[in-house]
């Protein structure tokens, strides 16, 4: 890792001296393509330091929501979404001729899988495409979508190159991971380490300055293929060891002991260990997703990641234990799954999100379904769940009542919301499955609680 940014730039580097004094300066015009979880909370930060911002976006949903200052992320406060918007520091459009006009310009697009698990980078190269048609010289273009290592120097440079610019003089280019926690308190984009990669030495000392403005620790590495290994190492780590606390959960089922029991008292010792807790399977844009760019990328080099291969299949595994674990505690009444009515708490990825990307819930649900059961659901954050994301259960969720839980022959925790109170859900329950460990404060009726 690098410690410092060398100064390499002097007067005689006309477009890179002039981009840097507008960046320290805060009068360079941004741009952020992609304003969701990632772009919104950045163009907000830097329209809190005094740069202009504006968010290009094809979803008109979002777009107008900006323009009119309705908050969409958790992540914003909405009193200050507003304030900037009516200031005239913010806006949002779809249309990339605003590019013409501006000196950043920051890629936060999703960066998915295909059907067979490999990276779809198709948003980055369609928006590279844009960007290039209005690249001019003093611009700089940092891409911050997850994505395998290799893709800034192999995929968007030659583009934005073909434009007879060049790297290092003209304009600059570098890559700098989003390292985005929803919903996090106490880690945000202004106090979270951003890990940034330059192409040349000149265009990382130019996006180191930039994030520098409004982040408080900005760490420089030597290109960005660290930058991007780095990214998806991260949350490679998160796979596997969730993947291990996993396989241990389906081992002490077999030995009748309670993992959350075993986890909790490891994690009391002071080095060695950090705590992850067993669940229902791994959601999110990222877990479930960046270990596989890295072992796509890995197969051009021969090479077999085994360790990140075998954690994806645990973490998929665990979903066919949650379904029979609802057959279990269906058979302890004597119910078949075939025509059961299961009641499913949460469906959200993560709790307290309105986010349902790709959630255990997706793989879960249509399981049960496939085996006869009749679903409904019940998040506060997800108030429809749409064809789209799941076909073969597009409903909307249901309050939960006494009625409610009293008619289902089982209640399926997949997401713990705080704001679910566990003592009535077990109180008029028939039976629970808690993959979440939501009713370990519950006192009453602890017969009816099957954790996994």
């Amino acid at each position: 890792m690098m410690e410092t940014v060398a100064h390499v730039i002097d007067t005689s580097d006309q477009y890179a001296s002039d981009l840097l004094e507008k960046i320290k300066a805060h009068t360079a015009r941004v741009a952020v393509i992609g304003i969701g979880y990632v772009g919104l909370p950045l163009a907000v930060e830097k329209v809190k330091v005094g740069f202009s911002v504006v968010g290009i976006d094809q979803n008109p949903l979002r777009v107008a929501q900006i323009n009119r200052g309705e908050n969409y992320i958790r992540d914003v406060h909405d009193d200050e979404l507003r304030q900037l918007v009516d200031a005239g520091k913010l806006r949002a459009t779809d249309d990339f001729d605003v590019l013409h006009d501006c000196d950043v310009v920051v890629v936060c697009v999703p960066t998915p899988l295909t059907k067979n698990r490999e990276p779809d980078i198709s948003y980055i190269t369609a928006v590279t495409e844009q960007i290039a048609q209005r690249l001019h010289r003093g611009m700089l273009v940092t891409i911050e979508s997850t994505t395998y290592p290799g893709t800034t120097q192999e995929q968007v440079l030659p583009r934005l190159e073909k434009t007879g610019l060049k790297v290092g003089e003209d304009f600059f280019l570098a890559f700098s991971p989003e390292r985005v926690d929803p919903g996090n308190q106490r880690y945000t984009t202004h106090n979270t380490s951003k890990v940034v990669g330059g192409v040349t030495p000149t265009c990382l000392e130019i996006a180191y300055t930039f994030y520098s403005q409004t982040i408080l620790n900005v760490v420089p590495v030597s290109s960005p293929a660290v930058a991007e290994m780095t990214k998806v190492f991260e949350n490679t780590y998160r796979a596997v060891n969730i993947a291990l606390v996993n396989e241990l959960m389906l081992l002490c089922d077999k030995m009748h002991l309670d993992v959350w029991e075993v986890v909790e008292a490891a994690g009391t010792k002071p080095f060695g260990i950090q705590t992850f807790w067993p669940g229902p399977g791994v959601g999110g844009h990222c877990i479930p997703i960046d270990p596989f760019y890295l072992t796509w990328k890995a197969r051009e080099f021969d090479f077999h990641t085994r360790f990140i291969e075998l954690a994806g299949e645990l973490n998929v595994e665990v979903s066919y234990y949650v379904v029979d674990k609802v057959i279990e505690a269906l058979n302890r009444q004597k119910k078949a799954m075939n025509g059961a009515k299961v009641l499913v708490l949460g469906v959200a990825y993560k709790k307290d999100l309105p986010d349902i990307r790709e959630s255990p819930a997706l793989r879960i649900l249509p399981q049960l379904i496939e085996k006869g059961a009749v679903l409904s659901y019940h998040d506060p954050y997800i108030p429809e769940i749409e064809p789209r994301e799941l076909p073969v259960f597009a409903a909307k969720s249901v309050e939960l009542t006494a009625e409610a839980l009293e008619s289902a022959d089982c209640v399926l925790i997949l997401t713990d919301h705080s704001n679910v109170d566990y003592d009535f859900v077990v109180e008029h329950a028939k039976t629970v499955v808690d993959t979440r460990n939501a009713c370990k404060n519950v006192r009453e009726h602890r017969k009816k609680i099957l954790k996994i």
